[in-house]
């Protein structure tokens, strides 16, 4: 599965069997970026497909030295089980 930074658009997302799993974000200034929402097709769920897209926010995030606002509730969950991301909180 590719994932890809939309940046147009604001969007990390996969497309999978001819659907759109992603995560929206928003930049807040120049080193801030707020997770806002996950959206994954409903015949898609349960197969792990937020939290690739997730993570691949996180490491881009990470790799961009950017703090992270995790607006989105799925995000909350996904560092309850992914703590190496936490150190990236704004």
């Amino acid at each position: 599965m590719k994932i890809i930074n939309d940046e147009k658009n604001n969007l990390f997302v996969a497309e999978i069997e001819g659907k759109e799993a992603y995560l929206r974000y928003a930049m807040r200034g120049e080193d801030v970026i707020d997770f806002i929402y996950t959206y994954t097709p409903p015949e898609l769920r349960g197969k792990g497909l937020a939290e690739k897209i997730v993570e691949a926010g996180f490491k881009h995030a990470k790799e961009n030295s950017l703090k992270v606002i995790p607006t989105c509730p799925y995000i909350i969950y996904f560092l309850s089980r992914n703590q190496e991301y936490k150190s990236l909180l704004k």
